[in-house]
């Protein structure tokens, strides 16, 4: 149930975006506002890109473009931002593709645990046909997808060497609100805990949580292996994010800014996406050099045995995300693995 507070936000929401309309959109109505919240650090790879899109926009239109980004959750969490998206509250996301779980089951395949090998097998998948469909699935929510952003290889971490998913079993593991990676956790013999990420490194500091997944990137922006002794790198999983614009206000936007906007995002996207894997490498380096965390390398043995572990939550979503999206997922430029 909406607070009333909320409540006078959408009508505000409303209201406002009716005035554009009325406006017909004109230079004279004002600058056209774009705020764009995020929950990770301005360093990380979505950070770097957010605030580049910010500045290039600004720059291709001065005085008719504002790009307010909010990063580190300033403005709201994930799951927040879906709901403000869809009412026009903001106008721009670039949230992570787990929080979507509950508005669709097309985009778990970007959950499923070692799909992937690297992210230039990320990229491949999501420029092809499939892959560039699902920048429409949520239209008719009022969410009109732009674009994927990378942050980068999923890795492992927690209180004791994760050497075989037998020394996964017992913690708590934070996972994002994802129903793959709650059955990715059981699976591995641990205890998943969906949490915001605003509220991880307390959580893993306090012991409410003992373990977690994420990237090189994250884990240092946002100080994770301060509390985290031991790193494992399995490269897991992905996570990126599905950037999207509130579809009202988009549709408002004058022919000349929605296409400018548009060509700036392509270049941000481009740079942000080959820039990922150069930031987590060299967040890893760091990790490495601060001493506090230790990034156990895994053998070619040990790590089947994880992909063994997680085998059977491919055969619990495979109907669910559809057996279609799966085999695109796993071609290559070729068209077969």
């Amino acid at each position: 149930m909406y607070s009333f507070e909320r409540m006078f936000r959408l009508v505000g929401a409303v209201l406002v975006l009716a005035l554009v309309s009325a406006c017909g959109g004109s230079a004279e109505s004002g600058p056209y506002v774009i705020k764009f919240p995020h929950v990770t650090a301005p360093a990380s790879p979505k950070g770097q890109t957010a605030q580049r899109f910010k500045e290039l926009a600004e720059a291709r239109f001065p005085g008719r473009v504002v790009v307010e980004v909010y990063p580190a959750a300033q403005l709201m969490g994930d799951s927040d931002s879906l709901e403000a998206l869809a009412f026009g509250e903001i106008q721009m996301i670039a949230t992570t593709l787990s929080v979507f779980d509950r508005l669709t089951s097309r985009f778990q395949i970007f959950d499923l645990p070692f799909l992937f090998r690297d992210l230039p097998d990320v990229e491949r998948f999501q420029q092809s046909a499939a892959g560039q469909a699902l920048l429409q699935t949520l239209e008719g929510r009022n969410m009109h997808g732009l674009a994927f952003w990378h942050n980068g290889m999923k890795q492992l971490s927690g209180p004791v060497p994760l050497r075989e998913p037998a020394d996964a079993r017992g913690l708590t593991f934070r996972i994002m609100e994802s129903d793959v990676l709650q059955s990715q956790i059981l699976a591995f013999g641990g205890s998943p805990q969906k949490l915001a990420y605003s509220e991880v490194y307390q959580a893993l500091q306090a012991g409410t949580v003992d373990a977690q997944e994420n990237t090189f990137s994250n884990m240092w922006s946002s100080k994770f292996y301060e509390v985290q002794p031991y790193i494992t790198e399995s490269n897991h999983g992905y996570i990126g994010y599905f950037v999207a614009v509130n579809g009202d206000f988009w549709a408002t936007l004058p022919d000349d800014i929605r296409v400018g906007l548009e060509a700036v995002l392509d270049e941000v996207t481009a740079w942000g996406n080959a820039s990922a894997a150069e930031i987590n490498a060299a967040d890893r380096a760091r990790i490495a050099a601060s001493g506090l965390s230790e990034i156990v390398t895994l053998t070619d043995q040990q790590l089947e045995q994880w992909r063994a572990a997680v085998a059977p939550v491919w055969d619990e979503f495979a109907d669910v995300i559809g057996a279609d999206l799966i085999a695109a997922a796993q071609a290559d430029e070729s068209g077969a693995r």
